[in-house]
């Protein structure tokens, strides 16, 4: 059964408010409604959900049975994992914001439990930030590990140092590079082969800074200690190696100024089509 958004009661203000609780209950169920539809997978959905009494709990464990290998245990990334939940209640905000990024922008996506269980680049973003935060903790070598490790798991590959923001999509999600000094901003959106990265060897400072509501088309590159201003569009294919101004719209290689965004919020309307006045 294809459960469409409009078969469950649409998210309410409120619960956009009162995150922790409330979404977590429509979580919980739509995991019942989907273990009753498709008993097959009710072993998965108990586990990795319905077992749980927090989100916290539930992402936790997807980051543990996920990046778990013969090197590191389960059981120790748990604990990791459910130590940064407890002492960085960020975490789960950013973790929560993220979830309704996707769902909100994604027309495949019909419920809130579908990113956390079967989406590897929203799976791939959390990770990220529990590896982020052993790196602000001074424990580089684990960030390291669950760098590599997303690296291996996901195709997406993010150093732990990289700075993002909350409300992020990164839709399908395979060869997503993001560097070390990179930075992304609020309620951006970006699509598979991505990469956020340098020129060449130069040392310090030297990846982009990704300002918020942009949208990033497939395969765009955008190299550089460069600027890209809030709510600009980047379109697929683009190679990027100059700052964008805010509301503007660039594609080409190099990229090149083609028109202005086209909307206010192109993250959110992910319209990746160029006018006839953007053509060139």
């Amino acid at each position: 059964m294809n459960l469409q958004k409009d078969m469950i009661e649409p998210i309410s203000d409120e619960a956009r408010h009162d995150e922790r609780a409330l979404i977590w209950s429509r979580i919980q169920r739509e995991a019942r409604i989907a273990v009753r539809d498709e008993p097959l997978l009710g072993a998965l959905i108990h586990a990795g959900l319905l077992h749980h009494s927090t989100f916290e709990a539930a992402m936790a464990y997807r980051f543990s049975l996920k990046l778990a290998s013969r090197e590191m245990s389960e059981q120790i990334l748990r604990e990791i994992a459910d130590d940064a939940f407890a002492r960085s209640p960020d975490l789960a905000k950013a973790g929560q914001a993220d979830l309704l990024a996707v769902y909100d922008r994604d027309p495949a996506t019909h419920r809130l439990m579908q990113p956390i269980l079967f989406f590897k680049g929203y799976q791939a973003l959390q990770a990220y930030r529990i590896g982020h935060w052993l790196w602000q903790q001074g424990r580089s070598d684990m960030a390291y590990f669950v760098q590599m490790r997303c690296s291996e798991v996901f195709g997406v590959d993010i150093h732990p140092a990289a700075r993002i923001g909350t409300g992020v999509m990164i839709d399908h999600a395979h060869s997503i590079v993001i560097g070390e000094t990179a930075v992304v901003g609020n309620d951006v959106s970006m699509l598979h082969s991505v990469t956020l990265g340098g020129t060449g060897k130069e040392d310090g400072d030297r990846h982009p800074k990704i300002g918020n509501g942009v949208m990033i088309g497939a395969g765009a590159k955008v190299l550089g200690n460069i600027q890209v201003g809030h709510h600009s569009r980047i379109a697929a294919g683009s190679v990027v190696l100059r700052d964008v101004p805010p509301c503007k719209t660039v594609a080409g290689v190099p990229a090149r100024i083609v028109g202005d965004a086209g909307c206010t919020d192109p993250s959110n309307t992910m319209n990746q089509l160029l006018g006839h006045d953007d053509l060139f």
